[in-house]
This record gives C-alpha cells, sequence and structure tokens, in this order.
C-alpha cells in the first residue's frame, strides 16, 4: 500500500525503517542458493556471521545463524562453498540493513552441480549456443591477442611465451582477473567485454590452469556463456583440464585442451612457416622450370619443321600451285569463250538467214497502207490507193491500178 507523503508531510527515517520492517516480517521463509563470503566464527560467540553472493552478479546479502546449526555443516562447508539456505529475512530498523537468519544450511554436492551444469548445458543447446555453425574461423596470423587470465599465473605465463616463442612479433592485450571464487564471473565477462570492444583484437583467450569442478563452475556460469555467444571476436576456451568440460568450451569458437594449445593454436610457428615457404618457393622453382623446359621442347620441336627450316618452300609450294590453277582457268574459260563464240556466229547466221531484209535482198517488196499496215492479200486494197513498198534499199510510192 502507498503512503501519502509530500515535502510538507514528510515520514521521519525511523517511521520508514519501522515500515519497512513491517513488510519484511510478513514475508515466509526462504531458500536461497548462494556462495559463501566472510565467514565469521568468533570464539565463544552464539551467532555466527557471513555473506551469501550470487555468483553471477555483484549481489550478495548477510546472513546470521545460531551456531549449532552452522556446526551441523562445518565440516563440509567454508568460504567459497555453494549452500542453500532456509532463511527468513529480517530488517534491522537501527541501521537500516537487510539479513537473512538461517535455520538450516545445507552443501551443495558436486553431483547436484552437475545435473543443473547439465540441464543448464541442454537449455543454451536448444537455444543453438552451441551450433557449429556459429563457430568462426580463427585468423590466421592475429596482429593483437586478448588474454583473460589469473595474475601471475602459470596459464598467463604458458601463453605469453609459448606464443612469443612461436612468433616473436605477436602482441597481447592482457586483462588479470580472479579465475575461482565469488569475484571470478563478473570480473571474467567484463573483461571479455572490454576485449570484444577493442577493434585491434582479434582473437580473445580466456585461459586458467586447471582445477577442481568447484574451481572450474565459473566458466559454466550462464552469463558468462551468453557473453560469449555474443563477441563479434572469436573467443578460445584454454582451460587446463580433462575429464570435464565447462560450458565455456561449447561455446567458444575454438577449445584448446591446455594454456600452451592454445598458443600453438592461435599463433604460427615462425620457423614452420619459413620451412612452408622454402618448400612452396622450390616447389613454384620447380613447377616454372618444368614449364619451361617443356615450351623449349615444344620449340626446337617445332623449329626442327621443314616449313620453319625453309620458310619460302612452302610458299614456292603454293605458288605452284596457285600457277598451275591459272592456267587451268584461263584455258577451261577459253575452251567456254570459244564454244561460246561459235553458237553466237551459227544463232547469228540462223537470224540472218530468217531476217525479213534479207529477203527484200532477194528482189521482194513489201507494200504497207497509209497507216503502216502490211498488205497480204489483193482484196485488201482498192482501185487507185496509194501505197509504200519497200524494199532493201529504201522505199517508194506506188498507186493502184485496177
Amino acid at each position: 500500500m502507498g503512503l501519502n507523503t509530500s515535502a510538507d508531510t514528510p515520514l521521519p527515517v525511523g517511521e520508514v525503517s519501522r515500515l519497512i520492517g513491517g513488510w519484511i516480517d510478513r514475508l515466509g521463509a526462504v531458500w536461497v542458493e548462494g556462495q559463501i563470503t566472510q565467514l565469521s566464527r568468533r570464539p565463544g560467540a552464539g551467532v555466527v556471521f557471513m555473506t551469501l553472493r550470487d555468483p553471477s552478479h555483484d549481489i550478495s546479502v548477510s546472513v546470521t545463524c545460531y551456531r549449532q546449526v552452522f556446526d551441523a555443516v562445518a565440516d563440509v562447508v567454508s568460504e567459497g562453498a555453494r549452500v542453500v539456505v532456509h532463511a527468513k529475512p529480517e530488517w534491522y530498523a537501527p541501521r537500516g540493513q537487510l539479513s537473512l537468519r538461517a535455520a538450516e544450511i545445507r552443501p551443495v554436492g558436486v553431483g547436484e552441480l552437475l545435473a543443473r551444469l547439465e540441464q543448464l548445458k541442454k537449455t543454451l543447446a536448444g537455444e543453438g549456443l552451441f551450433a557449429a555453425d556459429r563457430k568462426r574461423p580463427l585468423p590466421f596470423l592475429p596482429q593483437l591477442i586478448g588474454l583473460v587470465c589469473g595474475r601471475a599465473s602459470a596459464a598467463e605465463r604458458d601463453v605469453l611465451e609459448n606464443a612469443r616463442h612461436r612468433w616473436p612479433a605477436v602482441r597481447f592485450e592482457v586483462r588479470n582477473v580472479p579465475v575461482q571464487g565469488v569475484h571470478a564471473v563478473p570480473q571474467v565477462v567484463q573483461a571479455v567485454k572490454e576485449l570484444d570492444e577493442l577493434a585491434e583484437v582479434d582473437v580473445i583467450i580466456v585461459a586458467r590452469g586447471g582445477g577442481s569442478v568447484e574451481d572450474l563452475l565459473p566458466f559454466s556460469d550462464e552469463q558468462l556463456v551468453r557473453t560469449v555467444a555474443a563477441c563479434r571476436t572469436p573467443v578460445v576456451s584454454a582451460i587446463g583440464h580433462e575429464p570435464d568440460n565447462p560450458l565455456l568450451d561449447h561455446v567458444a569458437d575454438l577449445r584448446a585442451s591446455t594454456p600452451t594449445d592454445a598458443a600453438k593454436k592461435v599463433v604460427p610457428d615462425v620457423g614452420e612457416e619459413l620451412e612452408r615457404i622454402a618448400f612452396l618457393r622450390e616447389r613454384a622453382r620447380r613447377g616454372v622450370t618444368a614449364l619451361l623446359e617443356r615450351e623449349e621442347r615444344g620449340l626446337a620441336h617445332a623449329l626442327a619443321r621443314p616449313c620453319m627450316e625453309q620458310p619460302h618452300r612452302m610458299v614456292e609450294e603454293r605458288e605452284e600451285q596457285i600457277t598451275a590453277y591459272a592456267d587451268r582457268a584461263r584455258r577451261t574459260l577459253g575452251h567456254l569463250l570459244d564454244r561460246a563464240e561459235s553458237e553466237l556466229a551459227h544463232t547469228h547466221a540462223r537470224v540472218v538467214a530468217l531476217s525479213p531484209k534479207a529477203t527484200l535482198q532477194r528482189g521482194y517488196a513489201v507494200l504497207q497502207k497509209e497507216d503502216g499496215a502490211v498488205v497480204r492479200a489483193a482484196d485488201e486494197v482498192t482501185g487507185g490507193e496509194a501505197l509504200r513498198a519497200r524494199v532493201a534499199e529504201g522505199e517508194f510510192p506506188v498507186r493502184v491500178d485496177i
């Protein structure tokens, strides 16, 4: 229920604290899971103080319990242990502080942790975060490598020394963070995000030198897995372990068995590359030499052909053929012309023999009326009609006398 307050009618601090305490008192007991930090067991004190922290977030809450409650699990619970607490929220009004009063503490066993991790693994795999098609290839020669590891750790030394031994010019951007404990997850997540935001970083290595199942739990945290899945930069998981695989191995673009293995997979070996270059140069030289030798043999074979030894010979042979073809064409054309001339003379003689002019030259005449019509019968003319007579050498007028 909201309170009716204003700047003119404010509530005293004590009243606000009292109201908050009333609301919290109405809350029932809850089961809470977290990681124990700052455990305090003072000799002779009847109350044990501890802090319960969320491993995935920077959130913690104070917990108190009677000594007999903690003594029941004192042999298996210490700082850093995962526990499930049955507690009731309490509000300490004088200081305005929230805490939990624990009535029962249960340690979270390894088997239970592994079962939870397996369930989380199935959930994340169902979302496609472990799919092979999401894996990005690593650059052949990264110019700048981001490294997330413990401060002055063996993992850091292994990665740096092996990488620089393989390629002395390689550069690193190192982020030293806790790799186990309650502060591990948020700081590893922050380091990965910072390196991913640097455009010059070509690949990120998250390294740790192995440990127990509990020590490796930060690398199976859901927040870290989702952060790596969202990275634009390829990520290599280099957790030194063999029996178990943290979830980071599944979401990373490449899994290395150890930090040393990560250095070998991320950075090429300069000696091996020089040998490969020398081998490729020799292979290229042999290929070019073989090509030149093959072309030289082909050129020598071509030059040995008769047409190349005596290039004019081919022209001379073609000249003889062309001369023969020209003579043959000339003879053929002459025969055709002679035959055509003979046929033309024969036809001309026939035309001349059948020509009307030839008839007129034999003494015949052609009579024509004034309109040019030829007279073919005697009854076509009348007495006194004027006609024209056409002979071989001209024409003259005549008159019909009947």
